[in-house]
């Protein structure tokens, strides 16, 4: 499979080590490149972009039949709370915005850190929460994720997004606001 990253900073960078690990062809992009060309020739659209940049985006290449996957978390500027919410999430509004493309969610919850170490935190594979409304495209992603050497958990439809976005929050709540550092992630355990 052919992946385009678009975003090339320490989420899109850290993708691009992570799934190049893979036996898949991945390359990342700045938001400047010809993303007409990086997007036509890839099976998979990564945008590892802020949320805002993402209407920008939609406009910038034709996205008709590709798999987009948003690991983006809709943060305020200040880091205070979320731009959208309860009745919508970033990863539905970008369905919106990128007419004719399968939108999936995954890869949110992560820190950029974990891209630049195995994928595991104190030896157990760093979950990644995988959500879409479309079986296959959810299934590749989660292949994907697993070959790279993530837990991929099927999180169900893509409007679970909306709880996905908040716990990407959390994470970052956690991480520097109360101080427990970047080395974490949010598991769900087995009883």
């Amino acid at each position: 499979m052919k992946i385009a990253i678009i975003g090339n900073g320490n989420i899109g960078s850290g993708l691009a080590k992570s799934l190049s690990a893979t036996s898949h062809d991945v390359t990342a992009y700045g938001r400047d490149a010809n993303l007409h060309a990086a997007v036509g020739s890839a099976d998979l659209v990564i945008l590892a972009t802020p949320y805002g940049a993402a209407a920008e985006l939609a406009t910038k290449a034709d996205y008709t039949g590709k798999v987009v996957v948003d690991v983006s978390n809709p943060v305020t500027e200040d880091f205070s709370g979320l731009q959208v919410g309860h009745d919508s999430s970033a990863a539905e509004e970008i369905a919106k915005a990128f007419s004719g493309a399968t939108v999936v969610k995954a890869f949110n919850t992560v820190f950029a850190q974990h891209y630049a170490d195995d994928l595991a935190s104190g030896g157990t594979p760093i979950q990644t929460f995988v959500a879409s409304d479309d079986g296959d495209a959810k299934q590749s992603v989660k292949a994907l994720a697993s070959e790279a050497g993530f837990d991929a958990v099927d999180a169900g439809p893509l409007k679970n997004a909306r709880y996905l976005e908040p716990l990407g929050f959390m994470n970052i709540q956690f991480g520097y606001v109360l101080g427990k550092g970047t080395a974490i992630a949010p598991r769900w355990q087995a009883a």
